[in-house]
C-alpha cells in the first residue's frame, strides 16, 4: 500500500514482521522521484560546501563524502526529515505514540572508493538508550555488492551485544571506552554462522533498520556508479538520552541529562498520534 502524496510505502505487517525478526526489511520505491530529485540537488550541495560536521577521504582512485545533522543546515534534508511520511512509518515500526529525528546522515562513495564499511552496530555510537531507534537508509543511485551495498546480519538487534565504536578511516572520530562494550568479532570469518541480509537496490528504495542490528557494506569497486546513500534516524517515546562515555560528540546535547526525554531542538518530536 502506497500513500498517494508522497508515494512511500505504508509498511505491511509483513515489513513489520520481517523488521522484529530480522533488524532489518527494504521497501522497495519508497521515496518518490520528487524527493529524490530534492535531496539530489541537496547532496550536490553539501558537497560543493560541506557542513560543519563533514568526514570524508581521498584515495588514488576515489573519495568518500559524509556529513551528519544536514537538516539543521539545508532546507530540503529538513523538509524530508519533517514532511516526509517517514516519521510516521517509523512510528508504525517501533509501535510508538511519539516519534523525534535524531539526526540525518550522508554517506557518497564515489566510483573507485575501494574502502568497505566495516562490520558495526550503531547505537554504541549514539548518545541515546531504550529500544525504539531505527533508521532509514535511501538509495539515491543503483546499489550491488560491486558498488557498496550493505549487508546485514539477521537478528543480531535481539543479541544485547554493543560492539566498541572505533574510527571507520584513519583520522576518523576516536571514541572512549564504552561501559560493558565488546570488540567486534571477525564476522567476515564466520559468514557461515550467520544469516546475512543484502539487497539490490534501485533509487527510491529504502532499508529500515534496527540501531543495534549489526551491518557493514563493501566498497564501491565500478568505476561508472556513484553510491549516494542519505540515512535518517528517528526514535520513539521510551528512547532516552544516554549522557555516559562512547558516543560521537557530534551528537551529544548540552540540554539533556543521562535519562532524559530526547525532546529538544536538535532532538525535535516530528510526529504524534493526531
Amino acid at each position: 500500500m502506497t500513500d498517494p502524496i508522497n508515494q512511500i510505502p505504508v509498511p505491511t505487517p509483513d515489513d513489520i514482521a520481517a523488521f522484529q525478526r530480522d533488524g532489518a526489511v527494504v521497501l522497495r520505491q519508497a521515496v518518490s522521484e520528487h524527493w529524490q530529485d530534492q535531496l539530489a540537488a541537496a547532496i550536490e550541495r553539501d558537497i560543493e560546501n560541506p557542513g560543519p560536521f563533514f568526514n570524508g577521504y581521498h584515495t588514488d582512485s576515489g573519495r568518500f563524502h559524509g556529513n551528519l545533522r544536514l537538516w539543521e543546515n539545508d532546507d530540503a534534508f529538513r523538509a524530508y526529515c519533517f514532511e516526509s511520511p517517514l516519521p510516521a512509518i517509523a512510528a508504525r515500526f517501533l509501535a510508538s505514540d511519539k516519534i523525534n529525528l535524531f539526526y540525518d546522515q550522508l554517506f557518497v562513495k564515489e566510483p573507485g572508493t575501494p574502502q568497505p564499511t566495516r562490520w558495526h552496530n550503531d547505537q554504541p555510537y549514539w548518545p541515546v538508550r531504550g529500544w525504539p531507534v531505527m533508521s532509514f537508509w535511501l538509495a539515491l543511485d543503483p546499489v550491488t555488492r560491486q558498488s557498496g551495498g550493505m549487508e546485514f546480519i539477521a537478528g543480531s538487534h535481539k543479541w544485547e551485544r554493543w560492539f566498541q565504536p572505533s574510527a571507520f578511516a584513519e583520522g576518523g572520530d576516536s571514541y572512549e571506552r564504552g561501559p560493558n562494550y565488546e570488540d567486534i568479532p571477525d564476522f567476515d570469518a564466520e559468514r557461515d554462522k550467520h544469516t546475512i541480509l543484502s539487497w539490490d537496490m534501485n533509487p527510491g528504495d529504502v532499508i529500515a533498520f534496527h540501531a543495534l542490528t549489526v551491518h557493514g557494506a563493501g566498497g564501491n569497486l565500478r568505476s561508472d556508479v556513484r553510491r549516494r546513500g542519505y540515512v535518517v534516524r528517528y526514535c520513539g517515546r521510551e528512547a532516552v538520552y544516554y549522557g555516559g562515555p562512547g558516543p560521537n560528540a557530534g551528537l551529544r546535547n548540552a540540554e539533556l541529562s543521562d535519562g532524559m526525554a530526547l525532546d529538544s531542538g536538535q532532538f525535535p518530536v516530528v510526529w504524534t498520534v493526531s
